[in-house]
């Protein structure tokens, strides 16, 4: 199967299949065999040149993915070539105007975009506070900034919106 995948905002190329033991993986044209097994919900054991890594996957309430391995966080993405919504988040730009809405209830701590500016994928765009915590929210596409509905200091429900992309 082969799949493109990002890793903090960094494009790779991956292709993975069944090996007589464990899995032959080619990562940006570079094969690897390694030895891998779900050993609890969400956390992966990889056994590569005698040395063993534990990934675990983390959600955030924003709807990202993280991959912990050891001490360091990486942010990632797995895109499936074959899948339509893939290849249109590849390409950038989703058919029509981006609703960006609240996706909890919180507070509006900063605003990081104007109305009028240029963004680019992944770009943030505001930051919402919720259970003590900041969470920025990012430009799922490029475009331009087209109305900011929610202003510094504000609190929002979950599913209000914040502001549209197009």
């Amino acid at each position: 199967m082969k799949y493109e995948v990002l890793i903090d905002g960094h494009s790779h190329q991956i292709e993975l299949e069944r090996a007589e033991k464990g899995y032959q993986a080619t990562v940006d044209g570079e094969a690897f065999t390694i030895d891998a097994a779900m050993t609890a919900r969400d956390v992966l054991s990889i056994l590569h040149e005698g040395r063993h890594y534990e990934a675990k996957r983390e959600y955030s309430l924003m709807g990202e993915t993280h991959i912990i391995i050891g001490s360091e966080r990486f942010e990632a993405e797995v895109r499936d070539p074959r899948s339509l919504r893939s290849r249109r988040a590849a390409a950038g730009h989703e058919a029509g105007p981006a609703k960006i809405l609240a996706p909890m209830p919180g507070k509006i701590v900063r605003v990081i975009a104007h109305e009028g500016d240029e963004v680019e994928a992944g770009q943030g765009l505001i930051v919402v506070e919720a259970m003590k915590m900041q969470n920025e929210i990012k430009a799922p596409k490029k475009g331009k900034v087209t109305k900011i509905a929610a202003k510094e200091g504000a609190t929002v429900n979950a599913g209000d919106l914040l502001l549209i992309v197009e």
